[in-house]
């Protein structure tokens, strides 16, 4: 169960730092626009604030693979802690973006899911 849930935290990492390039560094792109739904005009006006979000995902998902990485070099409680605030912050604010934006459920799911089943799957193989 816990390598099962340290892959996953990988995973969400890498979505998350594809989010990353999307937010920070394309956002103005017309494949960006399309896949957020935005115009043109609407892309350049949040620019700034997408470049800004884009960093928060960046900075979860280094968490979780320095989280990864500790755990697996024998960090077991400082991996397990990393793992847990990087992946959980994700599976949390992709809840939010569910609650608040229910249009949105399919970016929400995209972006919690893996993250909440690695939450899980590394506590019940912790606590076992």
């Amino acid at each position: 169960m816990v390598i099962a849930g340290l892959i996953l935290a990988g995973i969400a990492a890498l979505v998350h730092v594809y989010i990353f390039v999307m937010e920070s560094l394309t956002w103005t792109t017309p494949r960006v626009r399309a896949t957020f739904g935005l115009t043109e005009q609407q892309a350049h006006a949040t620019k700034e604030m997408a470049f800004n979000q884009g960093f928060y995902n960046l900075f979860l998902a280094i968490i979780a693979v320095i989280g990864v990485i500790a755990f697996l070099l024998g960090a077991s409680a400082l991996g397990a802690g990393l793992v847990f605030a990087g992946v959980g912050s994700m599976a949390a604010a992709a809840l939010v973006l569910l609650l608040s934006s229910p249009d949105k459920r399919g970016a929400a799911l995209k972006q919690g899911v893996i993250p909440a089943v690695a939450v899980v799957l590394l506590a019940i193989g912790i606590a076992l």
